[in-house]
Order: structure tokens, then sequence, then C-alpha cells
């Protein structure tokens, strides 16, 4: 990444808000046009958010290295490739986007560009599907990296599209999409109070596995 920092900075700002435009959007849209039938919904929502993170991350990859999400900076500073100077200014860009991305979603269906979620997401196994997904995302960007980086925007597409599925509480293994989503009183939703254990959850799913990852992977030298 030979972008400027700025350049960096703008790229997860924008990155991110595209993301939760496509999350948000699409589950208004899913819910709106399913007739009550949830199954339906989410399938929309999981194939358009899937499709835009694929998207999303061939076309910032080589600028930012399209994060778009805390855990994914944090796991790459922990593992020298990307200075913790820099993780701040990452962060930042990250929160601020996915609140931005939840209000363009809004204004886009004429809805308050936000309102508190009243969905509840709670439970042992809520918070245990949230450690899971977080675990796998971060196991599958690692391992997927270090074997063959020009697939990574496919595998990572294709994971969160599948782990939509297979998570009780639709993965969302991102704090600043787990915080932007309590935002929303749409499809996508979180209610606020529900938000510490997901966050408490996808802390402990990202160093867990980036522990593994660093034990499974051989260091290469930098």
């Amino acid at each position: 990444m030979n972008a400027s920092p700025t350049r960096r900075l703008a790229a997860e700002f924008v990155g991110t808000a595209f993301l939760l435009a496509a999350l948000v959007g699409s589950g208004i849209m899913g819910e709106g046009l399913s007739g009550g039938n949830e199954a339906l919904a989410l399938l929309a929502n999981s194939i358009a958010t899937g499709a835009a993170l694929f998207v999303l991350i061939l076309a910032f990859g080589a600028v930012s290295g399209a994060h778009f999400n805390p855990l994914v900076t944090l796991a790459a500073a922990r593992a020298g490739e990307l200075a913790w100077r820099t993780v701040p200014g990452y962060l930042a860009a990250q929160f601020g986007g996915a609140f931005a991305g939840v209000a363009a979603a809004h204004a886009m269906f004429g809805c308050p560009l936000f309102t508190a979620s009243h969905k509840a997401r709670s439970g042992a196994a809520q918070c245990f599907s949230e450690l899971v997904a977080t675990f796998g995302l971060v196991l599958v960007l690692r391992c997927v990296a270090s074997a063959r980086r020009e697939a990574l925007p496919l595998a990572v597409a294709a994971y969160i599209t599948a782990a939509y599925w297979f998570t009780a509480s639709t993965s969302f293994a991102n704090p600043a999409v787990t915080l932007a989503r309590s935002a929303t009183d749409t499809f996508s939703g979180i209610r606020p109070a529900d938000t510490p254990l997901f966050l408490l959850a996808q802390l402990a799913g990202a160093g867990a596995a980036a522990l593994f990852t660093a034990w499974l992977l051989p260091a290469r030298p930098r």
C-alpha cells in the first residue's frame, strides 16, 4: 500500500460507508418486498452484503487494505502488516463511515437518518454465535492472505454470506457494523442494549483467532 495516509483513511471511510449502505439498504428493500417472509428477506440481505464486500475489497484493497473492520485492522497491526500509529485513524474512519452508511441508507428510503433499534438480539446463543463468526472471519482472512492473497475478496465475501445463515446472530463480526446497526430500526438493526455483549464476543473471537493463526501459520521474514 503506497497510498498517502489521507487516501488510506478516505478509502476506509468510503468503503465502510458503502458496506453499511448496502447492508442496511438491502435489509429495508428485502423486508419491504418479501411480504413478511423473513427467510427471503435474509437471503436478499446476505447476497447484497456479500456482493458489496467482494467489490469493495477489490476497489479499495490496493489503497488501504480494505479492512472496513476494526478487528481486521488490529489483527493486521499485530501481524506487523500495519504500523500501530496508523490504527487510531483507521478505527475513526471505520466507525465514522459505518454511521455515514446507515444515514445514507435511511436517506435513500426516506427514513430518519438515525433511529435507535428495537430489534432484540440477546442471549448466550447470540453471543456465542458472534464469537464463532468473528473467529471464522479472522481465521479466513489470515489463512487466505498467507496462501492466496488475490483470492481474499472472494473468500471474505463468501464467508460472510455463508455466516449469515449458519450463525444465529447473522454474523455481525465487526464492532463498527455492530454499533452502526444499533442506529437503524429496520430489518438489520440491533438494540443498543444488546451491543456490549456482541462487542465482547467479537473481541474474544478475534483474539482467539489471532493466537490460533499465529501458531498455525509459519512466520515469514519481514
